[in-house]
């Protein structure tokens, strides 16, 4: 007698040969989560006066918002299982490439796209020598790095660049219903990276990529394109990361926003506890940058010393690559 299954019921026998998770397990699913939870919990009982006001949220929101924009760009090059260390240098070229020629009197749109562009070729340079040159992406994108900042120098004249045009400033610095426009930027990027990666066959290819690039490229999967596309959006995402966080200051240096490098990471890392699979993704990197978030702004609220932010900052990133890990191992 023939028997069918039902993919709409379940089934109770598969069910019980499943082991339940145990309690570790679990917290460790849920940890990141929790923490960010935990964190909120401890600074609002130590300054219930301040922490959860609507501007206190608000300075919150606009303290993370380009670094949200770093670790999307991050997440996507972790996705297909490499790493890019040129991300904050890539946008503080292109915030320096864009207000220069500010400066010199190009119009502000063409400025911008000038930034952007630049972006992209640094993304698509580190795309080319990772997956068709076959280069460590470790060793890529630290050349990378090094001839981007040396490049940044170069355009800033090792100065800071200042008195931009207002209009250009507006992006960084202006408001909607007064929450400010890095933060809808920032929203806006990841709901688009978010759609990309969980709806369209180039984010299924880049899971698969990242997952297994061998099994990948047998199943039909050209994983050298792959990985080039990852490198080039990242890059042209962190240039919009840079050219927004120069709106913001007002300014461009050649070190601009260099600290988003190991916050990006970090938050990647954060994030990746959050799905069962352990894989890299968006929402879990944005529960990262808020982790981060919440922690600067408490410990700054408490009147830490800055040298004790830096030591917390090191041991999240531990703690992160370490969940990380143990998230790996229980796949």
């Amino acid at each position: 007698m023939v028997t069918t299954h039902n993919p709409g019921l379940e089934d109770t026998t598969d069910t019980l040969a499943v082991p339940r998770r145990s309690v570790g397990q679990r917290l460790l699913s849920s940890g990141t989560v929790l923490a960010l939870i935990v964190l909120i919990a401890f600074f609002f009982v130590m300054r219930p006066d301040v922490f959860l006001t609507f501007t206190n949220v608000r300075n919150i929101l606009y303290q993370v918002a380009i670094l949200a924009i770093i670790a999307g760009a991050q997440t996507l090059v972790m996705v297909v299982g490499d790493f890019d260390l040129s991300v904050a240098a890539t946008s503080a070229l292109a915030g320096a490439v864009s207000a220069s020629l500010m400066l010199s009197g190009v119009p502000v749109a063409v400025a911008i796209l000038a930034g952007l562009v630049v972006g992209l070729l640094i993304g698509l340079a580190n795309g080319l020598l990772i997956a068709y040159l076959n280069l460590s992406a470790f060793v890529a994108t630290l050349a990378t790095l090094t001839s981007v900042t040396g490049l940044a120098y170069l355009v800033t004249a090792g100065t800071t660049l200042f008195n931009l045009p207002p209009e250009f400033n507006n992006l960084g610095q202006g408001r909607i219903l007064q929450i400010p426009l890095p933060v809808f930027f920032a929203i806006g990027i990841s709901v688009i990276l978010w759609f990309v990666l969980r709806y369209t066959t180039l984010g299924r290819r880049w899971y698969a990529t990242g997952g297994n690039a061998e099994v990948s490229r047998l199943s039909g999967v050209n994983v050298r394109r792959a990985r080039l596309l990852a490198f080039t959006v990242a890059g042209f995402v962190s240039a919009i990361g840079g050219i927004l966080l120069a709106a913001r200051l007002g300014s461009a240096s050649a070190v601009q926003g260099s600290d988003n490098l190991l916050f990006s990471v970090a938050a990647v890392f954060l994030g990746m506890t959050v799905v069962r699979s352990g894989a890299a993704n968006i929402v879990g990197t944005m529960v990262g940058v808020a982790i981060i978030g919440v922690m600067s702004n408490g410990l700054n609220i408490l009147g830490v010393n800055s040298y004790v932010q830096q030591v917390v900052t090191g041991l999240i990133i531990i703690a992160a690559v370490t969940l990380s890990s143990l998230k790996t191992r229980e796949r």
